[in-house]
């Protein structure tokens, strides 16, 4: 078991420039490049399947999250965006000769079925996992895949759990680092000192951010003036909250939160003519596709998230996936693009091949992602250290006009 560690920002920062000097790091550019595939859910990858390797195998990707439900804007992002970065490594020739076959299934972002869905894939023939996209089915197949020593990278989990065990490596950064991140984020920039808290008290997720944020909050000089929970049988009237929030002269509510939830909370907090400004994580990513959700009340919304629809490093893979899948990607979407490419880079560098077991398999890339180095969607010069945690700097985005804005 590895340990339980939360990477501070500035550590992460320390940690990916010393990466950065050492002599013995492999490294690739996730580069996208426009290509069209489907994304249907339990399908495999229409081009894996077309092509074949020079000795007819491929390595067996799994992808899982929720493809249906409430969080499908989560789980459908990371499938697709699985598929078109194996898409594109396939067309390129391949990874050492070799192709990737990836099949998505459903997890429906509940534990029981997230292990059906793992077990599904096994039957199926998987050697790597990229997945869960959420994190508390995260936390119960990361106890399969650990017995079965298969690697597993999840774009998303974001739970310290997640990547308890030393088979298992993460896209996102820990719910701790996101929450000490926003605290440092307001502080430094000076958004506010009298800071709301709406949050979740029912999933690992929200508490754990909440928990980071109000740690890292007194030394920003920020005053917590409010810290309101909620459950997730209780999901729909915030009208206490936000009354509490107003009445104590709240200046910003963080809401480390789903952006379903915050949905919600965004048009009842207009209805009451309460705008602090509202501050999410990466569970906000998805706001704008909420079915019937008026985008003028996310106007001056502000997140924490390592991508953007309109940064410039990022318009060749939005190009190749809305035309692939006709939606702009979401952070989500650029996680599991980014996990493709290190289990790309990592096999690179550890000469790993479809005939070896899992366990070797596992083996060989869990020492080499600590030796790797991909200058990715969601990061550049983006490393791991051998607790499964990404080095890469924190970003921040304020939606405007109804599009992400980096800022």
């Amino acid at each position: 078991m590895k340990k339980l560690v939360s990477v501070s920002l500035a550590a992460a920062m320390v940690a990916s420039m010393t990466a950065c000097g050492s002599n013995n790091t492999a490294e690739t550019t996730a580069a996208a490049a426009a290509a069209e595939t489907t994304a249907a859910a339990g399908e495999t990858s229409a081009a894996a399947e077309s092509q074949t390797a020079a000795d007819g195998a491929s390595f067996k990707i799994g992808v899982t999250g929720p493809l249906t439900g409430a969080a499908a804007a989560y789980g459908n992002a990371v499938v697709n965006g699985a598929k078109l970065a194996a898409d594109e490594i396939n067309a390129a020739g391949g990874v050492n000769g070799y192709t990737f076959e990836v099949n998505g299934q459903d997890d429906e972002n509940d534990t029981e079925k997230a292990i059906n869905a793992y077990n599904t894939l096994k039957d199926w023939g998987m050697q790597i996992l990229v997945g869960t996209t959420t994190s508390k089915p995260c936390i119960a197949v990361a106890a399969e895949t650990a017995n079965d020593n298969m690697f597993q990278i999840t774009p998303s989990g974001s739970a310290v759990e997640c990547v308890a065990n030393d088979n298992v490596f993460r896209v996102c950064f820990a719910d701790p680092d996101q929450g000490t991140a926003s605290a440092k984020y307001i502080g430094e920039h000076k958004l506010a000192t009298k800071v709301a808290i709406i949050y979740d008290s029912s999933t690992e997720y929200s508490s754990g951010l909440r928990e980071a944020f109000v740690n890292e909050a007194a030394n920003q000089g920020i005053e917590i003036v409010a810290d309101e929970a909620f459950t997730a049988d209780t999901n729909t009237d915030f009208s206490v909250q936000l009354d509490k929030a107003k009445d104590a002269g709240a200046e910003l509510v963080f809401l480390p939160i789903y952006y379903q939830e915050a949905s919600i909370i965004l048009k009842q907090a207009s209805d009451k003519e309460f705008a602090p400004v509202f501050f999410g994580c990466d569970g906000m990513d998805g706001i704008l596709s909420v079915e019937n959700f008026d985008k003028s009340l996310a106007e001056g919304l502000m997140l924490l998230t390592p991508f953007s629809t309109t940064e410039e490093t990022s318009k060749a893979f939005t190009d190749a996936y809305v035309a692939a899948y006709g939606i702009e990607p979401n952070q989500f979407a650029a996680d599991s693009y980014d996990a493709v490419y290190a289990v790309k880079a990592a096999i690179e560098q550890s000469g790993v091949t479809p005939d070896m077991s899992v366990s070797d398999i596992c083996e060989g890339l869990k020492t080499a992602m600590t030796e790797i180095k991909i200058d990715g969607l969601t990061g550049s010069d983006m490393t791991w250290n051998a607790a499964g945690e990404p080095n890469k700097a924190p970003k921040a985005v304020m939606i405007e006009n109804g599009e992400y804005v980096m800022q």
